[in-house]
């Protein structure tokens, strides 16, 4: 399935729009942020003061509406960023101890020569309509004009629909991890780290000819 028509995709996050990226990103990811930042007013406050508007590639409609983003981790960082004085900002000292521990279980660095992928988020209305695998298309596209060689993720075991997305457009699993102690605060206990080499993405789809 192709991306709505009308839709373009650009690499780098307007500023006017970080409110509407931390609102996607909450929603896309609530059962991973909900336990560390929650899903209210604060929640979204951090995310914006923590995101890096270079490493994402967005999803626009026709009007210019932000519909879905794709955060990316190079050798500058990730998308949603945040220091322990980022959480001591937004929680206090006490708040900021417990989450900052429970992040570095998320914590993911890149391996040279690979841009790793932070998430992909897509407006409610329009998931399955094919943005999210453009979005994909347009992250591997950037990796491989950036002199990267593959793209990298994680997907928790669970995810089925997006391990079959993944697989559709060319990632192959590379190994699995499992954590159990993580399935009472999470809801998962295991993730696959999945892995595509950009030299095999093709120019002719919609995400190649991002800005």
């Amino acid at each position: 399935m192709t991306a709505p028509a009308g839709a373009t995709f650009q690499v780098g996050l307007p500023e006017h729009l970080r409110a509407a990226a931390a609102r996607l990103y909450l929603d896309a990811f609530a059962q991973k942020l909900g336990p560390v930042i929650g899903r209210g007013d604060r929640a979204e406050a951090f995310l914006v003061s923590v995101m890096r508007p270079q490493n994402a590639v967005c999803a626009f409609d026709e009007a210019g509406a932000l519909i879905g983003l794709a955060g990316f981790h190079d050798e500058t960082g990730g998308f949603i960023g945040g220091e322990a004085a980022d959480f001591r900002r937004s929680f206090g000292a006490l708040g900021a101890l417990w989450r900052t521990t429970l992040m570095i279980l998320f914590e993911r660095s890149p391996r040279p020569g690979e841009m790793l992928l932070d998430g992909v988020a897509v407006a409610a209305a329009l998931r399955g309509r094919g943005v999210g695998a453009a979005l994909l298309r347009a992250v591997a596209c950037h990796a491989r004009a950036t002199g990267f060689a593959a793209v990298r993720l994680e997907v928790v075991e669970e995810n089925h629909r997006a391990i079959a997305l993944y697989r559709r457009l060319g990632f192959a699993e590379e190994r699995r991890r499992f954590a159990p102690w993580m399935r009472p605060l999470f809801g998962f206990g295991a993730s696959r780290t999945m892995i595509l080499s950009v030299c095999s993405v093709h120019e002719n789809h919609p995400g190649a000819g991002i800005s």
